[in-house]
């Protein structure tokens, strides 16, 4: 054997150190990417079309199931940066009713074509948070909203012995006892043995705590009743 034949020899699976992780939040990533353009394409299929798409069940399940998985993997992308250390909030100054509205009008396609209300009942104020990470917790939050409302859906935003709270509440059967909760929750207090790990409430969790003023840290609180008595989710910001 020549020394080139033997400087030839196929590598072995270990000779290479891939971080798995690092690929997987790549691929995250791209998917998010890729299900954010076609949630725009279906926007905007649904403003070329006027009837027949906002008519068809089958096309707001599109829209609402497209939705969830872009949350999911929103979601799934920021617990990494949090394992990482790499995801901090950027805070800055807001005036909320405005926050809301520009928010719920990314919505409002999907409410329409789905035949539900939703409306803001907004003090008019400011609040300090990262827009980003909140448009994220909104999304899923209105989202699974979407899913067990029975026809109304209402967004909320007050100031409540000094913290900015931010709600959406819904018309459905209300939060199973098991559920409700007040304060931050613990990835170990996750279940993934019943097929509803509360992901996204873990990740609002964590977005609120990266809201801080001095010792105060933000939270969430989900409970039943409201204005439309079902189930009611707020995070909490100093």
């Amino acid at each position: 054997m020549t020394d080139s034949q033997a400087s030839k020899k196929p590598a072995r699976p270990g000779d290479q150190s891939i971080d798995f992780s690092m690929v997987l939040a790549s691929a995250v990533h791209d998917m998010k990417n890729s299900l954010g353009m076609l949630l725009n394409s279906l926007d905007e299929l649904r403003a070329d079309y006027d009837k027949a798409p906002n008519d068809s069940s089958r096309f707001n399940t599109l829209q609402y199931e497209a939705e969830r998985m872009h949350n999911d993997l929103v979601q799934l992308l920021g617990i990494y940066r949090l394992g990482e250390e790499k995801l901090s909030a950027h805070i800055e100054e807001h005036f909320v009713p405005d926050f809301l509205s520009a928010h719920l009008a990314r919505h409002t396609p999907l409410l329409n074509g789905l035949g539900i209300e939703c409306h803001i009942e907004a003090q008019d104020i400011n609040g300090f948070f990262d827009v980003d990470l909140l448009t994220g917790v909104l999304n899923n939050t209105i989202n699974n909203a979407l899913r067990y409302t029975r026809s109304r859906i209402r967004l909320t935003a007050e100031e409540r012995n000094g913290y900015l709270v931010i709600g959406v509440e819904d018309d459905g059967e209300g939060y199973p006892e098991s559920m409700q909760h007040s304060g931050t929750l613990n990835f170990r207090s996750l279940d993934f043995d019943n097929g509803s790990t509360s992901l996204g409430l873990f990740f609002a969790s964590s977005i609120a705590r990266l809201h801080c003023e001095g010792e105060r840290t933000g939270s969430i609180k989900l409970h039943n009743g409201g204005s439309l008595g079902g189930g009611v989710f707020e995070i909490w910001l100093p």
